[in-house]
């Protein structure tokens, strides 16, 4: 049996370049990078050197990016240093947010250390501007960070970042974004984005899991969260993952040489498997935004609540499709969804969020789409 990955918004395989990239940081390259000695020294270089590539292609300050263990990491020093360090008294979040930010604002909330405020949404996802620029208004001058996600990793709804920094600039509040799920997928020029921080995790442009950056703007101010030696720059303590960093900026530097051609292959995939499940499976339907603005990777189906769709998930794995019901950060609990339990209480259905890569060939989409017609016992439908 050919198995079939579709579950690219978890994680994505190690690019080959990548992994040949960071074998002699694992091998030959063991050294401190503290350390003043020649072991270290290189290590030392080689942390530098993919700061600078990372910085290059973002068109920001090498300073200004912070290595971290990953995109929760990153959300959580930017949370609770905001509140700590930078007099931030009120949030305004959403409840769709990864849960390293939604249950990191519930927890300052409940702790007393800021007031949490939760912008209305439209039925895709997208934020409410005048409900947003509403908050901001009634909170101005008060030490606000407005924290929203770049795109839903659950539905792919993208937001405006330049909108909604924008508006963040008007009203004196700190501007941070978790983009996770449009790194390595979108340009960004953070030196014209009117923005303060975001977040990165490399296992999801084909780059090493347990590695991520904190982008903070120069002047920012928060303090480290984790305490010890001194490196990256004081800011966050710990022997650095020096393969995972040399491997974070060789995937960034692969994705970035064919960003347009991998947009244009990924996004006919999902277009193909939209209409091919629309001609198979009646009473299809799609959750978020199902335009061309939305993340060309990710792809929510909601399938027709007849009684087959109960145990769709499970079915498809043992049909050799793998795919996710929502966000495998949280795939071992059996509660549903945060993210359509927020914007559809009362929808009915089976909902599975199938995810693309560069890697992702049409043929393997089309078998997924016949799986799925085995599974509902239908037959195609004949364009």
């Amino acid at each position: 049996m050919n198995r079939i990955y579709l579950d690219n918004a978890a994680t994505t395989p190690l690019a080959p370049e990548v992994f040949d990239a960071m074998v002699p940081y694992l091998k030959e390259h063991f050294g401190n990078p503290s350390a003043i000695h020649a072991y270290g020294r290189t290590t030392r270089a080689a942390v530098e050197k993919a700061r600078r590539s990372v910085a290059k292609l973002l068109n920001c300050a090498p300073g200004e990016i912070i290595f971290t263990g990953g995109g929760t990491e990153a959300d959580n020093m930017v949370l609770f240093g905001a509140v700590r360090d930078l007099g931030v008294k009120h949030i305004i979040t959403s409840p769709i947010e990864h849960h390293a930010v939604e249950l990191t604002a519930h927890a300052i909330g409940q702790a007393g250390g800021a007031q949490v405020h939760w912008v209305s949404l439209h039925d895709d996802g997208r934020p409410d501007m005048a409900h947003l620029e509403g908050l901001l208004a009634s909170t101005q001058g008060q030490g606000v960070l407005v924290s929203l996600m770049h795109a839903n990793n659950e539905i792919g709804t993208r937001i405006d970042l330049m909108a909604i920094g924008a508006l963040c600039r008007r009203y004196g509040a700190l501007f941070h974004s978790d983009t996770v799920q449009t790194m390595g997928h979108y340009r960004f020029d953070l030196h014209a984005l009117p923005i303060d921080f975001i977040t990165c995790a490399a296992h999801k442009f084909h780059g090493p899991k347990g590695t991520g950056f904190l982008y903070m703007r120069s002047g920012a101010g928060l303090k480290p969260m984790i305490l010890g030696g001194a490196q990256e720059r004081n800011m966050r303590a710990g022997t650095e993952n020096i393969a995972g960093i040399v491997g974070l900026a060789r995937a960034m530097e692969l994705a970035y040489e064919d960003l347009e051609g991998h947009h244009a292959h990924v996004q006919a995939l999902k277009d193909r498997m939209k209409g091919s499940l629309i001609a198979a499976i009646p009473g299809v339907g799609f959750n978020g935004d199902t335009s061309a603005d939305a993340l060309y990777t990710v792809l929510s189906v909601r399938f027709p609540d007849d009684g087959r769709s109960e145990m769709l998930l499970y079915n498809l794995d043992i049909e050799g499709v793998a795919c996710s019901g929502g966000s495998a950060c949280s795939s071992g609990s059996n509660k549903g969804s945060h993210v359509l339990a927020a914007l559809y209480p009362e929808r009915p259905g089976a909902n599975i969020r199938f995810s693309f890569s560069r890697y992702t060939t049409e043929a393997e989409v089309l078998q997924a789409v016949e799986v799925l017609k085995r599974v509902f016992q239908l037959e195609v439908v004949k364009g």
